[in-house]
């Protein structure tokens, strides 16, 4: 019976998750239907398997679980770490799996870590950002491929004096694109911008891009371009579909355990 509830809570999980990692993919939006529905129903199996398997006990964790997730979801969001989309369904997680499920399998590589066990929704959300991360090798290697082809420097002039941080910042979140690319591609993001100065145009780069004043710093760059101020290639980053990571994190999580863990385990023996 533990094993069936597990299962059912798991599934509901992927079969929204999914279909949200999908609508965020063709169209960097999911409707908040999703997760209307998502969260009771979460609700309702997460407090079945607890009345069914008369564990009351847990009922302090689940809220505790439930409201610091919640809570972190939140600050995330508001400091633009997170989107709305990606704060909801890690607290739809929280309402769903608030344990890591032992009765349903283990952990791949070790058992369950603390944090799993009692905070699982946060072990799903270190994995699915440690593998958004993994992406800057990614971005790292076209850039140097780029260089290397064009045989053209990765930053102008105008970047020089720019400090080294923010330089790897843009060269592990983007890559160099057409302006006419950017312009179509309403996912990609422009990663630098332009503003008049008494001497002409000033060049800067953006490294924390937002859908607010996309489409002006896009029109900016390409006037700049049709004016010749700048060149026709310019930094821009695809939006990450995070809750594609989210659902592999979870999955993950699921099956080969908290990575983060396994890492500090590995390292202290």
């Amino acid at each position: 019976m533990n094993q069936i509830l597990d299962s059912v809570r798991f599934s509901l999980c992927f079969v929204f998750l999914f279909y949200a990692s999908w609508s965020d993919y063709k169209t960097r939006e999911v409707s908040n239907t999703v997760w209307i529905v998502f969260a009771p129903l979460a609700f309702v199996l997460t407090l079945i398997e607890i009345y069914t398997l008369n564990e009351f006990s847990q009922l302090p964790f689940y809220g505790m679980c439930f409201g610091l997730t919640t809570a972190f979801a939140i600050i995330l969001f508001y400091s633009g770490g997170f989107g709305g989309a990606d704060a909801k369904a890690l607290m739809c997680l929280a309402l769903a799996l608030p344990f890591y499920p032992e009765n349903l399998t283990k952990p791949f590589f070790r058992q369950a870590s603390p944090i799993s066990q009692t905070f699982f929704p946060i072990t799903i959300f270190s994995n699915s950002v440690l593998l958004a991360a993994a992406t800057a090798i990614y971005m790292l290697m076209r850039n140097i491929f780029w260089r290397q082809k064009t045989g053209k420097k990765l930053f102008e002039r105008e970047y020089e004096s720019k400090s080294f941080g923010k330089k790897l910042l843009v060269l592990v979140t983007g890559y160099k694109i057409p302006i006419d690319k950017l312009k179509q591609k309403w996912h990609l993001y422009p990663l630098e911008d332009v503003e008049k100065t008494e001497n002409g145009l000033k060049r800067k780069l953006v490294v924390l891009p937002k859908d607010e004043g996309r489409e002006a710093i896009v029109e900016r760059l390409s006037k700049a371009v049709e004016n010749g101020k700048i060149q026709n290639i310019v930094w821009a980053t695809p939006g990450l579909p995070m809750l594609i990571f989210i659902t592999i994190g979870l999955i993950t999580a699921l099956f080969f355990g908290d990575i983060v863990w396994i890492c500090i385990s590995f390292l202290l023996g």
